[in-house]
This record gives C-alpha cells, sequence and structure tokens, in this order.
C-alpha cells in the first residue's frame, strides 16, 4: 500500500506510489491519526502538482493546461480543514495530466497512442470519458485543444496505472476499511473544484455541487444535512448536476456496508483571485465553510455507525461487504 511511514504528533504519515520519471516522488500522502479521531476521510486526487519534466516537455501550453487541468489548491484546502477537524487526509501529488484518480482503468482512447488499440480489447469502444477528451490520461480541453504534442507510448500508460493509480486507490480502500472498523461507518468526502457555472433562469449559479450518484453512494440524510447546512450558511448548492461523481464514489462507496462517498465541486472563484491561479480573499472563509460541514457529517456519521451496531452487530459489516 505504501513505501514509507513517519509519526507526525499523533498522525500517521504514509506516502505511497512513486511518479514515474520524477526520481522517487510518492505518488499521495496519507495522514491519519490512529486511532481516527472523527469518520471522515477527506480525499483529493486532482490537485497534484508533481510534474515531472518529461510530461512539461511534451504537453502543449504546459502552464495554462496544467493549471486548467488541477483542482487549484484544493489540496491546500483539505489540508487546513483537516487540521482543523481530525479528519484523515488523502491526497494525491500526481498531476492529473499523468493520470486521472477518478477515472477507471478501461476508460482510455487509445487513439492518443503509439501503439494504437492493443490486442486482446476486441471491439474498441471508449468509455464516455475518453469520448469527451478526459479519460484516463486527459487528451483535450475545452478552449485549449489537443494537450499533447505527440503521441504516447502503451508503457507510459501501463507504468501510471502500477505506480499511481492502484496504490492510490488501494490506500483508499484500506483506509476507509479501518476507519469503518472503529466507527461502525465511515464517510469519504471527494474534494474538487469545478469553473464558475452559467447563470440559469436568472438565479445565481451554484457555488458548490454535491454528487452522490443519485443516492448510490451515500445515506439520504447526510446529503439532508449537507444541504441544510450550506442553506443555513446562505451559500447555493446543486445536486448531482452537473457532477454527480465519480469512479472514486462508483468502487469505494458501499452505503449498505457503512461506506458513504460524497463528491463536493467547489467553484474555484469562491477561493481564488481573479485569475483562478492563486489563493484568494474568499480562501479563509471557505475553509471555515468546509470545517463547519466536515465536524456535522462527522456527527452524523456516529451517528449512522452507532445504530448500525445496535441493529445488526460488528460482524454485519464483513458479511455485507463480501
Amino acid at each position: 500500500m505504501a513505501n514509507s511511514g513517519e509519526m507526525a504528533g499523533d498522525s500517521v504519515v504514509i506516502e505511497g506510489g512513486a511518479i514515474p520519471g520524477s526520481h522517487g516522488t510518492p505518488a499521495f500522502c496519507l495522514a491519519e491519526a490512529r486511532p481516527s479521531a472523527i469518520p471522515v476521510l477527506i480525499a483529493v486526487p486532482h490537485a497534484g502538482r508533481a510534474y515531472p519534466g518529461s510530461v512539461i516537455e511534451r504537453m502543449r501550453n504546459p502552464g495554462t493546461a496544467s493549471i486548467r487541468l488541477e483542482d487549484r489548491y484544493v489540496d491546500i484546502l483539505a489540508q487546513r480543514v483537516a487540521a482543523a477537524t481530525g479528519a484523515t487526509l488523502l491526497v494525491a501529488q500526481a498531476p492529473r495530466a499523468m493520470i486521472d484518480l477518478n477515472r477507471a482503468v478501461d476508460d482510455v482512447d487509445w487513439d492518443m497512442f503509439s501503439c494504437g488499440v492493443p490486442d486482446g480489447l476486441g471491439s474498441y469502444v471508449p468509455g464516455k470519458r475518453a469520448r469527451s477528451g478526459l479519460g484516463l490520461i486527459p487528451r483535450r480541453l475545452p478552449g485549449i485543444g489537443e494537450l499533447w504534442k505527440r503521441r504516447h507510448d502503451q508503457v507510459d500508460l501501463s507504468d501510471r496505472i502500477t505506480q499511481i493509480h492502484q496504490p492510490y486507490h488501494a490506500c483508499l480502500g484500506a483506509a476507509l476499511a479501518l476507519m469503518r472498523e472503529r466507527w461502525g461507518a465511515a464517510l469519504l468526502l471527494d474534494l474538487h473544484s469545478m469553473p464558475p457555472l452559467p447563470r440559469q433562469s436568472g438565479q445565481l449559479p451554484p457555488e458548490f455541487v454535491l454528487g452522490d450518484r443519485f443516492g448510490a453512494a451515500c445515506c439520504g440524510s447526510l446529503v439532508a444535512s449537507s444541504f441544510t447546512y450550506f442553506s443555513e450558511m446562505r451559500r447555493a448548492i446543486a445536486h448531482n448536476r452537473p457532477y454527480a461523481g465519480g469512479y472514486v464514489l462508483e468502487r469505494h462507496a458501499s452505503p449498505d456496508a457503512g461506506l458513504h462517498a460524497l463528491q463536493l465541486e467547489i467553484d474555484r472563484s469562491s477561493y481564488l483571485d481573479d485569475r483562478l491561479a492563486e489563493p484568494g480573499k474568499g480562501f479563509a472563509a471557505m475553509v471555515h465553510l468546509l470545517t463547519g460541514l466536515v465536524r456535522l457529517l462527522a456527527g452524523n456519521v456516529a451517528e449512522l455507525g452507532q445504530m448500525a451496531r445496535q441493529g445488526a452487530g460488528s460482524e454485519g459489516w464483513a458479511e455485507a461487504a463480501e
């Protein structure tokens, strides 16, 4: 699961995976208290900024494209919220330009590769995300077009899957299982950022989009608590549209087994500057807002876990997970 671990106060910091071409830079970092302080894990899969030189050299307009691909500085938001709440924190350091951790490993546009479609894939039909240009390895962005100067080699993909994607998801799954074992339930908050959404019907666009895969990834009471909280804070939020949650939620959520997951998209203009490039005047307020949300949901999840244990016994989860 991990390459190394070290104690940081009452927390364990684990560095795992490796970024190919970066001379050993870890692909992700997990920070958790042992035992966990609250039943919430905040994950940030798209804010990585550790670009190997070979990737930068291959990109068209790397300065613009890299920032557009990143969930810019969401990792710093998450770090401050985790420090204030005691939440477990998993941050990908590998950039999304190399591999998208919110995509399945078969969501690949093989037209990006010099080898073409590998033997054994049968009738090749790219996944929905790959067709849009944002598959396992992103290909294009609106307003920018093609991201790469030349095609990739198949080894680029296989190395990134084995050194980044697989260990990241193994680490995430293990951390959630350990949390559920302690609390009876666990919540994954998959944190992202989005470009400002357009106005609709004359109303202000939402600052946040909460995704639960249309009810498949999370207990409805946690969604209701989230919407009540944002309403009380006078912040506009949408549900599942246009972002319902991706591969991370599909893979790791299992509400019937006590594993709940929510994807939260944050309008970048709410916490970044006018260029959407650096922390802005709303940054501290966003940390405060998210801290309150995590504390509220932590209490709710702890109650869910307690009720589940009273109703099913501690062995019920193992049976459900199987």
